[in-house]
């Protein structure tokens, strides 16, 4: 992930040096050459993650200038959110950096002290997957965690009620998919990750952005720094609310998204939330 950036687009490989002199250790190196299972830990990947999507869009700000300078707004899921607040100016590259270690760290303590884990369910309504979490969490915590797009929610719970739900939801006819990740994100499971983070917050240099970044938490777009301060400490336990996201987006008139970062995963929630509209990838 992020050799090819880093071998031909200047801009990005100062971006990956940086971040390994801001970790600590060599993140380039888990990036281009694994193991797998170290990149894959929380702790690793999200520093990972943030870095390659924003070497990624300097490869479009080499190749297309004109795109990026007439960005009009910014949003990133989950850790992505991060991304689009360094893009838009509310803490640099480093600060944002430091600020996604310590989160990774917190979250993969929290996840290494409660097994746990995220189910995708796809097919159901609402109200049928509120029912299966109130159903599941007799053996155990599961709530909703990503509200993604029609008919695709992933919920986050302890071991126990992720492999309960996975019966549940397939007895009411529904496909399942287990998450590879680490733990239940986006619920109180998470504690104390989210203290981590605001005592990070609280001495890391924000400022207001210079373009709205729409939040995770609110599905609002907005610029004060102390906004952020506090949605991101909520992210870690409350829902992401992305499908609301890309809806307020489009309805303030946006036509034409960019995918920066690894994988396509947003481009294909786009499409089945509005898919008339443009989105073009741009990858690590």
């Amino acid at each position: 992930m992020g050799r090819t950036l880093y071998e031909s687009v200047p801009a990005a490989k100062a971006l990956f040096d940086e971040a390994d002199r801001v970790l600590g250790y060599s993140l380039s190196s888990y990036c281009f050459e694994g193991p797998d299972a170290k990149l894959n830990t929380t702790a690793v990947s999200q520093p990972a993650i943030y870095v390659a999507s924003l070497a990624a869009l300097e490869s479009l700000r080499a190749a297309s200038p004109d795109i990026v300078a007439s960005c009009q707004a910014a949003a990133g899921l989950s850790l992505g959110e991060y991304t689009a607040l360094a893009f838009a100016g509310a803490f640099s590259f480093a600060d944002g950096l430091r600020l996604v270690q310590k989160r990774g760290e917190a979250m993969q303590a929290a996840a290494d002290a409660t097994p746990s884990g995220m189910v995708s369910l796809l097919g159901l309504e609402m109200a049928q997957i509120e029912e299966l979490c109130r159903q599941a969490s007799s053996t155990g915590s599961m709530q909703i965690a990503n509200l993604l797009c029609p008919n695709n929610t992933v919920v986050s719970g302890t071991k126990a009620a992720c492999d309960e739900i996975e019966k549940l939801a397939s007895s009411a006819g529904a496909r399942t998919v287990r998450l590879n990740v680490a733990g239940a994100f986006h619920t109180p499971i998470m504690k104390p990750a989210d203290q981590v983070l605001a005592d990070g917050l609280s001495q890391a240099k924000l400022q207001d952005a210079r373009l709205p970044v729409w939040s995770n938490v609110d599905g609002q777009p907005h610029t004060a720094a102390a906004d952020f301060r506090g949605l991101l400490v909520r992210q870690v336990l409350e829902p992401v609310r992305w499908e609301a996201t890309i809806r307020g987006m489009l309805e303030q008139g946006f036509d034409a998204f960019y995918e920066i970062g690894p994988g396509r995963v947003l481009a294909g929630l786009l499409k089945r939330i509005n898919r008339k509209t443009e989105c073009i990838n741009v990858g690590a």
